[in-house]
């Protein structure tokens, strides 16, 4: 799967990943390959990424969207 995280300003992550979790706005989920396509409002909280050799990433979010299509996620972040 790739995930790339943005903002209006810049890109903070482009990567390959295994699994993505997400402060969404009806609760936390996470996306393995080949999930559903989905587009969701994100609340709050922190996106945890797993990266292809399991070196996890965090990062504090304040809010924004999730787009889910053909393992390719963009998630936009407010700033």
């Amino acid at each position: 799967m790739f995930l790339e995280i943005v903002t209006p300003e810049k890109t903070l992550y482009s990567k390959e990943i295994k699994y993505v979790k997400v402060p969404g706005s009806d609760g936390q989920f996470g996306v393995l390959k080949d999930h559903a396509p989905i587009i969701s409002t994100l609340e709050k909280g922190q996106i945890k990424v797993v990266e292809i050799d399991d070196t996890e990433e965090l990062f504090d979010v304040k809010g924004g969207v999730i787009e889910i299509l053909k393992n390719n996620i963009i998630i936009l972040l407010k700033l």
